[in-house]
Order: C-alpha cells, then sequence, then structure tokens
C-alpha cells in the first residue's frame, strides 16, 4: 500500500510478538494468522504482491485490542500501535467500519480485510463441521449454504461480509468463492505456523 516499507519497521515475527502480548487465546492466535494468511494470498492474487508482507501485517494485528479491550476494539488499537505507520493503523481500524469505528476503508487492501475478517471465521467454522476438518474439499455450494444459515456460526455478521462485497465492487459470490479459494491455498501454512 502506497510502497510501505514494512521491514524497516516491524518484521512479521515482530508483529506477531506484539498481537501476543495482548491476545493469549488460542482462538484469537489462529483468527489472526487465517487472517493474515488471506490477506497476503489477496495482495498477490490482486496484484500488490509487493506490499504483501504490508497486507499480512495488517491482517495479523487487526484485531490487537480485542481479546482485552472487547469494548473498546478499534479504538485502543492505535494506542497499542503507536510509532507504526499511519496506513497500518488506518487500516487496523477501518475493518470495524460502522460497528466499532468511524474510520471507514477506502484503499482496496482495507476493503479486503473488512469482506473477510467475518468471513474466514464462518469458513473456519464451516470446515469444522465437515468429516476432513479442512476447506480442501469444500465447494461454493456448500459454503452458501451456511452462509444463508443464519443458526450457523451466527458470530460472524452476513450483513458485514455482504457490504464487504458491495464496497468492493463484487457479487457475494465472487467474495465467498475467491476467500474459499484463499482459505485452500493457505490452509496447510496456517496450520504450520
Amino acid at each position: 500500500m502506497g510502497g510501505v516499507d514494512m521491514d524497516a519497521t516491524l518484521t512479521r515475527e515482530q508483529a506477531y510478538e506484539l498481537l501476543k502480548k495482548y491476545n493469549q487465546e488460542d482462538f484469537h492466535l489462529q483468527h489472526a494468522r487465517t487472517v493474515a494468511a488471506v490477506m497476503r494470498y489477496f495482495a498477490v492474487e490482486l496484484g500488490y504482491g509487493a506490499d504483501a508482507d504490508f497486507w499480512e501485517i495488517v491482517g495479523l494485528l487487526h484485531d490487537i485490542d480485542f481479546e482485552q479491550y472487547p469494548d473498546e476494539h478499534c479504538k485502543k488499537a492505535p494506542e497499542l500501535l503507536a510509532g507504526l505507520p499511519d496506513e497500518l493503523i488506518h487500516a487496523v481500524v477501518s475493518h470495524g467500519y460502522g460497528l466499532c469505528s468511524d474510520v471507514e476503508p477506502t484503499h482496496e487492501m482495507e476493503k479486503i480485510l473488512f469482506a473477510v475478517d467475518e468471513l474466514t471465521g464462518l469458513i473456519g467454522a464451516a470446515a469444522l463441521m465437515r468429516p476432513s476438518k479442512s476447506v480442501q474439499d469444500m465447494e461454493l455450494k456448500s459454503l452458501k449454504k451456511k452462509f444463508k444459515d443464519k443458526k450457523f456460526a451466527a458470530g460472524c455478521s452476513r450483513e458485514v461480509i455482504a457490504q464487504g462485497a458491495e464496497r468492493l465492487g463484487w457479487e457475494l459470490d465472487r467474495l465467498l468463492d475467491e476467500t474459499l479459494g484463499a482459505m485452500r491455498a493457505v490452509e496447510a501454512d496456517i496450520a504450520a505456523s
């Protein structure tokens, strides 16, 4: 994003250590690693490969304040990320737009984060229900069925996912299909991290 040299500021390992300073629950750490890997995937797929490290770090840190400060989600993050590039802080805070933040996602990377944050949770929950416990054999048709079932993974907002697709100018099916493809591509990497 804008050619930010994140290597000079924060490595992935440093970002993960910063995340773990405020997040200890396996669920939150797993979610952060998943979103980070999906963000890296989309950076490359959408032609932002030079900024893939930045996209990944934003994905890793997007919920930095959620575990310890759930009532201040996206409001406490700027304090916890103080000293890091404004672009990173803006991106992190913008993923809660309309929910817990008034910072609108403007860059395509921020719109991807807004769209995939909830969706990766829904896809992950759907994968756990499969005999394989994997996304590798999940079809779009199956995911769409889970998406329509409001009782399944009720904490994953379908409205936010649909808004995310709209912000990107994508059909909902495209967002579901491409995010499912991203999760297939990164599943082994996430398991190994």
